[in-house]
């Protein structure tokens, strides 16, 4: 089993501090298996229902007969699939003294869980769950994590052509089953459509106009497919950072497929040799670096930007903490070199450090605020910024 304690002990922490906590994340990713690995650790008893299983959900028929008498830890697997609990949970949640915790598993984005979960403000606290990292798989196997995305199951398949036919069952069943059970009341035929477009255009500008014409749809609705598989957890928004700089800047955001093996499943690469000889080999090793960057530091969606200006400037992930700027370029070479984007980057963001993430084997200066760094560097650099 592949060791997952830093969100082990992240989740026992808030466990410890809010009587609700929602541990959210796309479909196989491994929440229920880190619960069930919390469980022990918090409590000498618990309880779980599956909300996907007809007997768990005939006991919860009556949700505060089901579990008001429960005490220690309450797991409530795919909780929105009964959106109703959350007022029962307020109830019980409030009770003085605590007399059990509730963790909840999620398949949906805090901000669509919380159109059901307002009465718990206060006493809930969310957890998202991603994929697997470098940190947790090692980063001599970053080219096996990159082919095969962060999925547990599709990473660790006895071969690449297994990981692929997991990848195609895992597409089929969200399309066609969790995204209806998320309140989607779209054709799977037509999502899988839409899903494939924004695999080609992967770690390109949102232009809602053009695929809405290539669709054969309005914008507007595009725009609501993007949001949907967004909420989901499987499509990246990388917002855009503007301010006053005296510059016309881009203000749309990047389109990312979360997981790099479900993109390369989207774009039909199967194996390595696939991957280094398609056109969307750069953006693919962008959205995945980005990725691993986005998960070490441990960043919020809403520290996370990208820029670009009309003049040519642009850089490819801006992460702001506060008073704390830094820069991140993802390179497809061995032989990055300093470019005057990357110079308008640190002038005109007033950068404290630009970091040019490449695919070779050296970590070097480019200047004295700019560092070219190596994949397998990756993480001791970003972890001397946390």
């Amino acid at each position: 089993m592949i060791d997952r304690d830093r969100h082990l002990g992240r989740i026992t922490s808030l466990l410890k501090r809010f009587p609700v906590v929602a541990i959210l994340g796309a479909r196989q990713v491994g929440k229920t298996t880190l619960a069930n690995l919390i469980a022990p650790s918090v409590s000498d008893r618990s309880t779980r229902f599956d909300l996907e299983n007809p007997s768990d959900l005939a006991r919860l028929a009556d949700p505060m007969l089901g579990l008001q008498g429960l005490t220690g830890l309450v797991v409530l697997d795919e909780v929105q699939r009964r959106p109703e609990l959350f007022p029962v949970l307020r109830v019980l949640a409030d009770r003085k003294p605590v007399r059990a915790r509730f963790l909840v598993l999620g398949s949906a984005a805090p901000d669509l869980l919380r159109q059901s979960s307002e009465s718990l403000a206060g006493r809930i606290a969310y957890y998202e769950l991603p994929g697997l990292a470098l940190r947790e798989v090692g980063a001599g196997q970053a080219n096996r994590l990159w082919l095969r995305g962060g999925f547990p199951r599709s990473f660790l398949a006895r071969s690449d052509r297994e990981s692929m036919e997991w990848r195609q069952s895992f597409i089929r069943t969200f399309l066609e089953r969790d995204l209806p059970a998320l309140g989607v009341n779209i054709a799977a035929d037509t999502m899988r459509r839409f899903w494939s477009m924004l695999a080609h255009h992967h770690a390109q500008l949102w232009n809602a106009s053009e695929i809405g014409r290539s669709f054969g749809v309005a914008d507007t609705t595009v725009r609501s497919y993007l949001d949907k598989l967004t909420d989901a957890l499987v499509v990246r928004q990388l917002k855009p950072w503007h301010e006053n700089l005296g510059k016309r800047q881009v203000k749309s955001p990047k389109i990312y497929v979360r997981d790099s093996g479900l993109l390369h499943t989207l774009l039909n690469l199967a194996v390595q040799r696939d991957l280094e000889g398609h056109p969307k080999l750069g953006a693919s090793w962008e959205g995945f670096v980005i990725d691993q960057i986005v998960q070490q530091l441990e960043v919020l969606p809403e520290e996370t930007y990208h820029w670009r200006t009309h003049q040519g400037a642009e850089l490819d992930l801006l992460v702001v903490r506060g008073g704390l700027r830094l820069g991140f370029e993802v390179k497809r070479t061995v032989a990055p070199t300093l470019t005057s984007s990357m110079r308008s980057a640190m002038q005109d963001l007033k950068l404290k450090s630009l970091f040019v993430v490449h695919a070779g084997n050296e970590t070097f200066p480019l200047s004295r605020q700019v560092q070219a760094v190596a994949l397998n560097d990756l993480l001791k650099t970003v972890k001397s910024l946390r």
